[in-house]
């Protein structure tokens, strides 16, 4: 087995090709199950480049193969956390586990007290996962166009 290792994107990152096929994987269980789609769908490597420029991202690699990533943003009291894929081959291993540990340190380290993350309203076993790491559902939120709820919002206290 190989050694997970991470690290936080930065200007020497080039794998952008490779990062957009793990995102795309990750999210592919959605695809037909959630209305409307992702907007994982209408990511490119180069809007992925520039969404890494203003945001706060790391990724995971389980020897050279990327493995998951997570894209994070600060906001007032929050740091809001999107994004976070793992490869399915990745999956079980705590690596979506240990990028929301990156988030928590890094929204210390900003002085936030929260995180706060979004996931769908058809994607129950998500919010399973994500109340069995700490978050609670805080909101119930629908995209523009939509008269019903089409998410949720959820919130973890940083200690």
């Amino acid at each position: 087995m190989s050694e997970i290792t991470f690290r936080r994107l930065d200007e020497g990152f080039d794998r952008w090709d490779a990062l957009l096929d793990l995102i795309l994987a990750s999210f592919a269980y959605m695809n037909g199950q959630i209305d409307p789609p992702s907007s994982a769908l209408g990511l490119t490597p180069e809007t992925l480049k520039l969404k890494a420029s203003s945001e706060i991202a790391y990724v995971a690699f389980e020897g050279k193969q990327l493995a998951g990533c997570i894209f994070c943003r600060p906001e007032t009291e929050s740091l809001y956390v999107g994004k976070l894929a793992v490869l399915p081959t990745a999956q079980g291993k705590g690596i979506g586990k240990r990028l929301l540990d990156l988030a928590e340190t890094t929204a210390r380290e900003l002085g936030l007290k929260t995180l706060r993350l979004e996931t769908r309203i058809e994607l129950i076993g998500n919010h399973a996962t994500f109340a069995a790491w700490g978050f609670r559902k805080t909101a119930e939120n629908r995209h523009a166009g939509f008269d019903r709820t089409t998410s949720i919002e959820m919130r973890k206290a940083i200690a």
